[in-house]
């Protein structure tokens, strides 16, 4: 077996409440199998590359996913106070949610349901995928070796289709209703004023009042449709008035009928925008009453968008907080988009998607599991680069200006294969520039070499 590297166990001991002591030591394995292994992340893949391909007992390895007994959202407690450690002074703490479709079929994939399928899907047409729904909150963390800030997953759910939930006689959950579960769960860690940044699918007057009504106040910040129904702060009734107060104004004009406004006298600010770049824009803000049938009235700031480059065109956004100024709204609403850059990353160098687990435990804990890998690397990366820059993977064909998360993770290998093949018994052995490797520990490096290959 591979020996553990020391220097990534001990900072993985946080974690080590949440098992038994005969399950951490099944779970240090799979972690490190993790982050070195390439292609499917399946057990009988983290176990080979760990030099486990001939344990006999290697049913405990999968009981660790569909037996036994952890708590995950331990686990994203844990996480999350480790990931706001790495926040500086002043930065807000920023949370964007999300949902990706993890691509799996086959009838004992109980939870899966047909979606829309953001990746292939483009505007002439629309293409459905079967899979399972992942709703995911990621802090967004600056962190020293890149310019853009990244999204951290350390909490993830799955949210069943509503036919998998018919069959199975439980209460169908929306995703609105998983994230309301999610937000409450936060705001009772944290036990401080955080921001919750979501698309348009999280533009809900459910959710924006759960954020209003939590116990830590909660700034919920997303798209606004242009035909929202926005009403005036109702008028103080004349004294000795009887009956019921209003609870809004008049109704006011949809945003579609304000773009001549924003052209006309709106503001001009400088933002920052997809891709790391500054954009000119025009904007219109103002605060109301948004309502919809069956909900009281949240108050809002809402601010239009237009691109001077595209007089015809703008978007809308909105917050709860009736004190942020747009360009605050804007600049952390495009902040959201890195949770798009954390899913594609974590599906080509985690390998989710490519797990092959029935037990309905095992799917439930692989994908979270995963996708916390990819935050925990970045937090082991940040403490073995001390805090600073990464070598930067570089060729011919590719410059790199700033490192990506192949490169965090290149950092975290090398680490546990200098420990395995180049320990500090191996180099004061060594003479001058060769160093001393047992052919034992020499076949297998050889043997990782071809399996990389």
């Amino acid at each position: 077996m591979l020996p553990l590297p020391e220097t990534i166990i001990a900072l993985l001991v946080p974690f080590a409440p949440m098992f038994t002591k005969p399950v951490w030591s099944h779970v240090q394995v799979l972690l490190i199998g993790a982050m070195l292994g390439r292609g499917p992340r399946t057990v009988a893949s983290v176990l080979r590359v760990m030099g486990l391909c001939h344990e006999r007992r290697f049913e405990k390895y999968h009981r660790v996913l569909n037996r036994a007994r952890w708590s995950g959202l331990q686990g994203a407690k844990i996480l999350l106070g480790l990931l706001i450690v790495l926040l500086p002074a002043q930065w807000p703490l920023l949370v964007a949610v999300d949902e990706t479709i993890e691509r799996r079929s086959g009838a004992k994939i109980k939870a899966k349901g047909c979606y829309r399928d953001a990746v292939r899907s483009t505007q002439k047409g629309v293409v459905k995928c079967y899979g399972l729904k992942w709703i995911s909150m990621m802090l967004l963390v600056p962190l020293p070796w890149s310019r853009r800030v990244w999204a951290l997953p350390f909490l993830t759910v799955l949210a069943p289709s509503k036919r998998a939930n018919e069959k199975a006689g439980r209460r169908h959950k929306t995703v609105i209703d998983w994230t309301q579960q999610m937000m409450k769960w936060v705001s009772r860690q944290v036990r401080r004023p955080w921001v919750l940044i979501g698309d348009g699918g999280y533009a809900c007057i459910r959710l924006a009042l759960s954020c209003q009504r939590s116990r830590m106040p909660v700034t919920l910040i997303s798209r606004l449709r242009l035909d929202a129904q926005l009403y005036a702060f109702a008028q103080t009734p004349p004294p000795g008035r009887r009956g019921k107060k209003p609870s809004k104004g008049h109704r006011l004009r949809a945003l579609s009928q304000c773009l001549g406004e924003v052209r006309a006298y709106g503001d001009d600010l400088s933002v920052n925008w997809y891709g790391g770049q500054r954009k000119r824009v025009r904007t219109l803000s103002g605060t109301c009453l948004w309502h919809t049938n069956g909900f009281a009235p949240v108050a809002i700031r809402w601010v239009l968008v237009m691109d001077l480059a595209k007089p015809d065109r703008a978007e809308a956004f909105f917050s709860t907080d009736l004190a942020l100024a747009p360009k605050q709204m804007i600049e952390w609403f495009v902040l959201r988009w890195n949770a798009e850059t954390t899913f594609e990353e974590a599906r080509r160098h985690l390998g989710i998607e490519t797990q092959r687990q029935w037990s309905d435990l095992a799917i439930a804990r692989t994908t979270p599991a995963l996708l916390g890998v990819f935050s925990i690397v970045c937090w082991l990366a940040y403490h073995l680069s001390q805090g600073a820059g990464i070598r930067l993977q570089r060729s011919a064909w590719y410059v790199k200006s700033e490192a990506t998360f192949a490169d965090v993770l290149a950092l975290v290998r090398r680490t546990i294969w200098a420990e395995k093949y180049f320990s500090k018994s191996d180099r004061d052995a060594s003479e001058g520039s060769f160093v001393v490797i047992p052919r034992r520990d020499w076949e297998s490096l050889v043997d990782r070499l071809a399996e990389a290959a």
